[in-house]
């Protein structure tokens, strides 16, 4: 058996249109500057009504690079995991869809619907599926098309999102590289701040649900920010305790992008200083459960990280979920 689950190799994929703050003004009604000031967003990916494409797209291309980047086929495969809350259709899993496309044949697929903190909530199960002997090389992507959900007559949500994909290859590590611990929680008391209660069981379709916008997100951001500071902090004390390690042994700092002040609220409860942060939410918006792996994707292409080194992750999401890892390179 495995010490613990390491990464092999990572990669990416955006939307192929490219929607500035400029582009949504004419749509809705807002500025640059009002988007800017209140989230670090300049532009986003997003998934166009021309351009034909779904989650699973999107799960494949960056599946391809992050096998590619460790060396592997898809018949090394032993899993996939896809955390999405924006999958293909209702069922099955979006997962098994990636499978199919990426001709993985060896692989079980399956989908964890844990919003924005999907991949974390993945990596916590890869790596214990490794670190057991039960699987031994996983594909763990996290991807989102949130704008098929969005409200685009909402300024307070519309501006915040962009559609992509990010993955990672992890497989059975001997040494000190891997995953140094994880965590993960939930708050199901506050799934309100956050969802789209639509389609359904709890709110079937029917033209009255539709007529109140059930299906799309619906967001109370003034509580999702304070919520979301706290659970982050949470999560990143948790999974550095569990690590053994302070904020003077993390050399990168990987939070989810999801708005520029939360993540400088985040930084400053630890002191972790800005430069050892990994930032790009300015370019992507938030991309949900694509977040995380694309953050980390570029941090390792940047230099940003180096093998040897500790990258700290922490996340929020709908559910309320919550949850962080600590991964020496």
């Amino acid at each position: 058996m495995a010490l613990r689950a390491k990464l092999l190799g990572t990669g990416r994929a955006v939307g192929p249109t490219c929607l500035t703050n400029d582009d949504l003004c004419r749509i809705v009604d807002t500025t640059d500057e009002w988007i800017v000031s209140r989230t670090g967003i300049r532009e986003r990916h997003i998934v166009g009504s021309g351009d034909d494409l779904c989650t699973s797209d999107l799960c494949t291309e960056a599946g391809r690079k992050a096998l590619a980047a460790a060396g592997l086929e898809p018949s090394d495969l032993d899993l996939i995991l896809v955390g999405t809350v924006t999958g293909d259709c209702k069922f099955p899993a979006t997962a098994v869809f990636t499978q199919a496309k990426l001709g993985a044949r060896n692989a079980s697929a399956m989908d964890i619907a844990a919003a924005c903190s999907g991949f974390v909530y993945g990596l916590e199960l890869a790596d214990a599926l490794i670190r057991t002997g039960q699987k031994k090389h996983v594909l763990l992507i996290g991807a989102e098309v949130l704008t098929s959900m969005v409200d685009w007559t909402d300024r307070g949500t519309c501006v915040l999102f962009g559609d992509a994909a990010g993955a990672a290859v992890l497989g059975p590590s001997d040494d000190e590289t891997g995953v140094l611990s994880t965590y993960t929680k939930s708050n199901g008391e506050l799934a309100e701040l956050l969802w789209a209660p639509g389609c359904g069981t709890l709110r079937r379709l029917s033209p009255e649900s539709l007529a109140n916008k059930d299906h799309l997100i619906h967001m109370q951001g003034r509580h999702v920010y304070v919520n979301a500071v706290k659970c982050m902090a949470d999560a990143t004390q948790q999974a550095m305790d569990r690590a053994g390690l302070t904020p003077a042994d993390v050399d990168l700092l990987i939070p989810h992008q999801a708005n520029i002040r939360i993540i400088e609220a985040t930084c400053e409860r630890f002191g972790f200083p800005l430069e050892k942060t990994m930032i790009n939410v300015d370019r992507y918006g938030n991309t949900s459960a694509a977040s995380i792996p694309i953050a980390l994707d570029e941090a390792l292409e940047m230099g940003r990280i180096h093998k040897g080194q500790v990258a700290l992750m922490t996340v929020f999401g709908g559910g309320f979920t919550w949850a962080a890892s600590a991964l020496r390179i």
